[in-house]
Order: C-alpha cells, then structure tokens, then sequence
C-alpha cells in the first residue's frame, strides 16, 4: 500500500514516464490535472485518473526510472556500461566503493542501489557544482543513506582503506593506480571509464610497474544492438548504442 511521501512512477496513455512523491498536492500535465492525494491507500499497478479522463498507470520505479529522470549536468555512464562494471568487478551488496569523478551521478545511484543500505560509497570530486548537482540526485533517490560525497582530488591520494573497489571516471586514472594499491583489499577491483585508447595505454603501462600487486588487467568496450521486431521482419535498429567508452579491470592479488 502506497503512502504520503513515497516516490512513484506514473505512465500515462501513450507511455510517457513521470516520478512524483506523493503528497497533497496537485500535478499538471499536457493530458490533465491528477491529484496525487488519491494514490495513497493504492497498490502498485492501480491506476489514477487525471480530470480529463486519461488512466495513468502506477509503478514502482526502478533505479533505470530514477537514472532515466536524475537532472543531468556532465555525460553520464551509461546503464550498459554500469551494469558491466557491477558484472566483471562482482559488486554485491554491503561492498565498500570509492569512486572518483562522480559528475551527475548516474553511476553513484547504480552501484548504491546494488549495495544496499549495509554498503557504503564514497566519491572523490574536485567540482563544487557537480557535487551539488549529484548529492541532489543521490537524496532524491534516497540514497544519501550509503552515499558520501567528498571534494578532494584522488590524484592526491584516497584517505579509506580496505575498499572492495576503485572506481574511476577521469581522465589520468594511472596516478591513483599507487593509491589504489594501498586502499584496496586483496581480491578488490580497480575499475577505469575511459573515451579514449591512449588513455586505456597509459593505464595499462602504469599497471604494469604493479605487476607484483595487481592480477593482468582486462579491458572491455559494451555495443547494445537493439532489434526491431515486427510480423514480417526482425533486424537491428539502424541506431546503435555503440561506443560510450572502454572499462579497464585489474584485480588486486
């Protein structure tokens, strides 16, 4: 049963999303006035009439929901790459992360919503407006629980110890390649996003000085093929969701 302050996912006739928080309060779209008081006391999968007539069916959102609707600033990583990261790196409920470059902080809601309320986050970030920009994101999903933002800059080292992960999105990830060294358990993943292969080179030279710390590093590149599906033909969309950048993975011995 849905009450007063929850977060929930409106889908209108034609498929349109909304996320809303419950309350007493009215909300205005192109297909009518809905009254958001009425969803309390309702079940997910129930829906809400706007005064016009139009059903809008209501959901549970999901963490792609809240990604898809987060307030954007920097470029995101995008869910293919994210759920490659949470794949190859293992990452599992209660893990503690430290990331760098949290941008928006798309990335930061995925890998908070995979380690749960027992985990614990804490991303690095030199700009005071894209911190601000994704502490609002992370409270607005509800996620400031597991979630610590810190402006500093990881080239000058990483404060925590006995991290389960590194995560990077920067664009010189082979100097905290020393201070991941240090901060990671045995077993712990170093995880890189990088655009660019020369940046993909310089980090695997550096983790080659590591050789005696860090297992062979892999490194990925994700290409989402989405087909077109109807009666009379099936093929891949002339559209691709092609290159978004390379993940690099070296494991701590």
């Amino acid at each position: 049963m849905i009450k007063e302050g929850e977060k929930v996912l409106l889908v209108d006739p034609r498929g349109k999303k909304y996320i809303i928080t419950v309350g007493k309060k009215d909300f205005h779209t192109d297909l009518g006035i809905l009254k958001l008081e009425e969803i309390v006391g309702k079940n997910y999968g129930e829906s809400i009439v706007s005064h016009k007539g139009y059903e809008f069916k209501i959901l549970k959102p999901k963490i792609v929901d809240l990604i898809e609707k987060m307030k954007r600033g920097p470029q995101i990583v995008h869910p293919k790459d994210a759920a490659l990261i949470v794949a190859y790196a293992g990452i599992s409920p209660g893990d503690f992360i430290v990331e760098a470059g949290v941008g928006s902080g798309a990335l930061t809601l995925f890998l908070a919503n995979i380690i749960g309320p027992t985990g614990r986050i804490v991303s690095y970030e030199i700009r005071e407006d894209f911190a601000k920009l994704a502490w609002e994101n992370i409270k607005w999903a509800g996620f400031d629980d597991r979630v610590e933002i810190k402006i500093k800059d990881i080239y000058e080292g990483i404060d925590e110890e006995n991290v389960d992960h590194v995560i990077l999105d920067l664009p010189q990830p082979e100097r905290v390649v020393e201070h991941a060294a240090k901060a990671l358990k045995p077993g712990g993943y170093l995880v890189a996003y990088l655009p660019c292969a020369n940046q993909v080179i310089r980090l695997h030279e550096k983790l080659a000085e590591f050789r005696d710390v860090f297992l062979k590093p892999k490194t990925i590149d994700v290409v989402v093929f989405e087909q077109e599906v109807k009666k009379e033909c099936i093929r891949p969309r002339t559209t691709i969701l092609a290159h978004t950048g390379y993940i690099t993975f070296a494991r701590k011995r």
